[in-house]
């Protein structure tokens, strides 16, 4: 780890210099390019010299114990320097996992209701409820870009754009089957049922470098339906993209404009299909990297909502929480932080 981090802080100081010569200071994306790879290093480097300085402080303590009048303050010091020593390496082991580039990304996040007829289609609007207040607690933007509504509420399908800080960090571990077991609304016997959500988060890319030919595509366009169904305007403004070879299908309707649903049509289906050979990249890793949560494959159960024992379970991580209620009003967090620790957890041991 010292050969790391040596590295990293010559690396930190090579860019602070190039930062100063006259020829990058006026160069701006160069600037841009720069001082973003130095702040993405800076914790690193912050904490390694401030591992440097108590391991400093270590070395001349144990030289001051042999001597009577310094004994006492000195294994003080000896100790509180061996603590935050092993903080600090504790936490630099944690720095130094390499980062998912898309993690500070915006998402495009898909929600479908699955087995269970209406009572799945309800629980997808749920969970898109869910996941708005969740946005709003973190300062998030939500835009809903397509959705078919079920007939007894909520969604057969909605696809929504979130966006703002660091969003595909914390919704990256919602992508599978999300199983509901409640009494539904439409049950008149009283009976618990067991019904299935999917979710597929995305990391929204940019300059997707994607070869899409115009023969592969069938593009329609319709009216824009609202809540209820209702035509929200008379022009032909909604956009769906079937992608032909893939079988891959996109629609956008948020946008008044035809051309700008197509415009965001075509990105969303850049995205998913650029997301579809990631997929295939990992599947064909899968079975050497033990440290991953889950496959990410929308088919996965990964966690329960269970209505009755008012319980949420993540069943990749073995954890529950016994306040769904506050769960469903977009209190997530402690089930994203657990995944989150767990994932680090598992990282550090592959690396081990």
């Amino acid at each position: 780890m010292k050969n790391k981090l040596e590295t990293i802080k010559k690396r930190y100081e090579e860019l602070s210099e190039e930062l100063m010569k006259p020829e990058v200071m006026s160069d701006f994306n160069k600037v841009k390019t720069l001082s973003k790879e130095q702040s993405d290093l800076k914790e690193i480097v912050d904490k390694y010299n401030e591992l440097l300085l108590c391991e400093n402080n270590l070395n001349e303590a144990k030289t001051l114990v042999a001597d009577p009048d310094f004994k006492g303050l000195a294994e003080l010091e000896i100790e509180e320097n061996s603590n935050k020593i092993t903080k600090l390496n504790e936490e630099l082991e944690i720095l130094l996992i390499p980062k998912d580039e898309n993690d500070g990304k915006n998402v495009i996040m898909e929600i479908r209701g699955a087995a269970g007829g209406d009572e799945a289609n309800i629980f997808a609007g749920d969970l898109l409820r869910m996941y708005t207040y969740y946005a709003e607690k973190n300062g998030w933007k939500i835009e809903i870009d397509h959705e078919l509504e079920g007939t007894s509420g909520g969604f057969s399908q909605v696809e929504c754009t979130i966006k703002g800080e660091n969003v595909y960090s914390k919704l990256k571990y919602e992508s599978g089957a999300h199983r509901v077991q409640r009494v539904p609304v439409t049950e008149t016997q009283g009976r618990v049922h067991t019904s299935t959500a999917t979710v597929l988060v995305m990391p929204e890319v940019d300059d997707v470098d994607i070869e899409i030919k115009e023969s592969d595509l069938k593009i329609d366009v319709y009216h824009s339906s609202g809540a209820g169904g209702q035509s929200v305007n008379t022009s032909n403004s909604a956009v769906r993209i079937t992608h032909l070879p893939t079988n891959t299908v996109v629609t956008c309707q948020n946008e008044r404009s035809q051309l700008k649903n197509k415009d965001k049509a075509m990105k969303l289906l850049k995205i998913k299909l650029y997301d579809n050979l990631q997929q295939q990249k990992e599947q064909e890793v899968g079975s050497t990297r033990k440290t991953k949560i889950g496959t990410g494959d929308r088919s996965e159960k990964i966690r329960t909502y269970n209505y009755p024992q008012n319980r949420v379970t993540d069943h990749r991580i073995g954890f529950s929480v016994m306040n769904l209620d506050r769960v469903m009003d977009g209190d997530l967090e402690p089930v994203i932080d657990a995944l989150i620790t767990e994932d680090l957890k598992r990282k550090l041991a592959g690396e081990e």
